[in-house]
């Protein structure tokens, strides 16, 4: 998925919802109690210390001031974690919780242990100057574009809060040692959006007219901060930018076990993803060979050995990806999208969607682009009511029409009835909603992103098993395109970070194996470079879904309702996948 969140030194690991039957009497248990208001006790003073953390998650109180980035101050956090984690094995007695109080605990423990780690392992503050971007511009823009709160008080709290960005440069500056050349590469051309972002575009979101107080005299002293920034980042962070970007196979496969926590390791991971690929690609080549004489009247099919089938794949995603928008329509042919897909989802009572609709979608802000074509950035759990962002990513300005084609080829019509399935109906925005509905603090601010992608993939076949489109052929190669892309996403993890793979062989496996256009894929391997573990994601949570549909169905039988199934899976949470089993039953 592509959610813009503050990670800072708290991972968002995971978050679970209790059964029916944990769901806490009148009088909880004593302990739970005391669990309870130790977990509110820790994110208050969190909140206090990160008011970006604060205002990502919905709470309000901090939104006029900015995190103290300096190396002090994150050593005192990790200080702080360490301590809390030595506490919370004698403070709190693990059997007297309730089972949904024990998977809150197991929850809350095991993103601590994940901070550490990355603390010691992949401090993203020192090898990561994009970290420092999401303080910088970020943590404004959803200020001001995803919170309930009255307009004058938002854009007087930003105004005050864009007055601190001189110190996150400065702590960006004693921080970032020699990151990958590729991270400080985004960062320069990210900062340019920022600095664009303060000196006009911020009006416009904020609904101010530009070059008035109290947004004037803060923003003029950001962007004159940032223009340093940018020279700095550009003539001293970038010719010592020398760091190594890839993890190495010892500290993927501990992060991996970290990020999933499925029960799963690397090497399980790259080996089921490599049978998969194989599998889908078959079944891709029996839904061209279907289209290949409406695509193709006369003209011979290729031979069926795997050259001649990769052939017929590629030649009739080639012939479907002329149908596309251009880049001054991509939001508004995004938006054309939403109508059909919503009324499907109700007229097949695939679940319930959550009313009154508070997605929104908006183009890709510049200085949030170079890692994705697109997210969706959900409401705060603190503040449900707010609007949530599916954003969509234009083709960079300075690309030649050639490579801009390219991109349009690949987000082509059936592509992008696709890509709102995944980020919005009833992908994120959907299972997001409903994340937000469950009381457990715990749950709200702690997610997992296997479940949250896995979930994203799932719905894709899952809407197309269930008649959308009507048996478009295209649309069904589409899906299988997208899908086969998460599939890969794990191998290229893997290799990139365990097996030396080079960007030939990457753009190779992409475009050969994934029959991905060159633009997409080289931007792949990108992010590929620029994250580890994330894009593995997606395979294990859908492969988790997967299972446990297919596990629920044959029990239930022709008891079974596909849209009770999913409002139940949704109803625990973005917890992580292992405990799906134990919840769904």
């Amino acid at each position: 998925m592509s959610r813009v969140a503050f990670l800072l030194l708290v991972p968002l690991g995971a978050v679970l919802m209790m059964t029916p039957a944990d769901v806490p009497a009148a009088q909880p248990a004593a302990e739970d109690v005391r669990f309870k208001n130790l977990f509110q006790t820790y994110l208050d003073d969190e909140f206090r210390r990160h008011p970006a953390f604060a205002t990502q998650q919905g709470s309000h109180e901090f939104d006029d001031q900015l995190d103290d980035l300096s190396p002090e101050a994150r050593a005192k956090d990790i200080a702080r974690i360490k301590v809390l984690l030595e506490s919370l094995a004698t403070d709190i007695d693990f059997k007297k919780l309730s089972r949904g109080a024990q998977i809150d605990y197991e929850i809350w423990t095991h993103s601590l242990r994940y901070a550490l780690w990355s603390s010691e392992n992949d401090n993203r503050f020192e090898y990561d100057p994009r970290t420092y971007g999401e303080f910088i511009s970020d943590s404004v823009f959803i200020l001001l574009t995803q919170s309930t709160l009255p307009r004058e008080r938002k854009v007087e709290n930003a105004a005050k809060r864009i007055a601190h960005i001189p110190k996150v440069v400065a702590a960006a500056k004693a921080s970032l040692k020699n990151p990958p050349k590729i991270l400080t590469e985004v960062t320069i051309k990210r900062n340019l959006g920022a600095i664009s972002f303060y000196e006009k575009d911020i009006y416009e979101f904020a609904k101010e007219t530009p070059g008035t107080e109290p947004l004037a005299t803060p923003c003029k002293a950001a962007v004159k901060a940032l223009k340093g920034y940018q020279e700095w980042l550009e003539k001293e962070l970038l010719p010592k930018s020398t760091g190594e970007w890839r993890l190495g196979k010892e500290k993927f496969a501990k992060k991996l076990e970290l990020e999933l926590d499925a029960g799963l390791t690397a090497d399980e991971v790259v080996k089921i993803a490599e049978a998969e690929a194989d599998r889908v690609e078959q079944e891709m080549y029996y839904v061209a060979k279907q289209l290949w004489s409406k695509l193709f009247a006369g003209k011979p099919l290729p031979p069926d050995d795997k050259a001649g089938r990769r052939a017929t794949i590629k030649a009739a995603l080639d012939e479907l990806g002329k149908d596309h928008g251009k880049p001054d329509t991509l939001v508004e042919d995004a938006k054309k999208t939403v109508a059909a897909i919503k009324d499907f989802i109700r007229a097949k009572k695939i679940l319930t969607l959550p009313e009154p609709d508070n997605c929104q979608i908006i183009a890709m802000p510049e200085f949030q682009r170079g890692f994705s074509a697109a997210y969706l950035n959900p409401a705060p759990p603190l503040d449900p009511k707010a609007n949530s962002l599916y954003a969509v990513a234009p083709p960079p300005k300075d690309w030649p029409p050639a490579r801009q084609e390219t991109f349009f080829r690949e987000y082509n019509s059936a592509m992008l009835q696709i890509l709102t399935v995944h980020e919005a109906y009833p992908g994120h925005y959907v299972q997001l909603a409903y994340s937000n509905r469950h009381p457990s603090l715990v749950r709200k601010v702690l997610w997992s992103g296997s479940f949250a992608e896995g979930w994203a993939v799932y719905t894709e076949q899952m809407m197309l098993d269930q008649g959308y489109g009507d048996g478009d052929l295209s649309l069904r190669l589409h899906q299988l395109k997208f899908y086969i892309r998460a599939v890969l996403n794990a191998i290229l993890d893997h290799k990139m970070h365990c097996a030396n793979l080079t960007d030939e062989e990457a753009l190779e496996l992409l475009v050969g194996r994934g029959f991905q256009t060159e633009a997409e894929a080289v931007g792949k391997i990108a992010r590929a470079k620029q994250s580890s573990t994330q894009l593995s994601t997606y395979f294990v949570g859908r492969t988790a879904f997967y299972r446990l549909r297919q596990n629920v169905q044959r029990k239930r039988g022709d008891t079974f309702d596909l849209g009770k199934f999913h409002e139940d899976v949704l109803s625990h949470g973005t917890l992580p996948v292992k405990y799906l089993p134990e919840l769904v039953k």
